[in-house]
């Protein structure tokens, strides 16, 4: 395997980061975060906290709605306005067991 420097592999990582997001929210705003959820384990809301909580770990507060508003592009209503669909009650299901699995109990 090829030897990368520690800054080096931030900086992939980081482009790798943003080539997801740019996926997401340019190429395929139409894929639903329940079926991220559902398939992944994870979803776009998990990446804003992710990245909250990355900030928090380095002294920088974020609210809720300030990561999700850079994880989406946009104000999180925003977002959900002009892309989320209803979901099926088989999808809604579904995602409370990838939730509770993979993020954990509901509040």
């Amino acid at each position: 395997m090829t030897e990368i420097d520690a800054k080096t592999q931030v900086e992939l990582e980081a482009a790798a980061f943003r080539a997801l997001m740019h996926h997401l929210l340019v190429k395929r705003p139409d894929v639903q975060n329940i079926d991220l959820m559902n398939l992944g384990g994870f979803c776009r809301n998990c990446l804003s906290r992710w990245y909250q909580e990355a900030a928090a770990e380095r002294g920088i507060a974020l609210t809720k709605d300030e990561a999700r508003e850079i994880v989406y592009g946009m104000p999180y209503a925003d977002w959900v306005a002009q892309n989320q669909t209803e979901a099926s009650a088989e999808k809604k299901a579904a995602f409370e067991v990838a939730f509770a699995e993979n993020v954990g109990p509901r509040d």
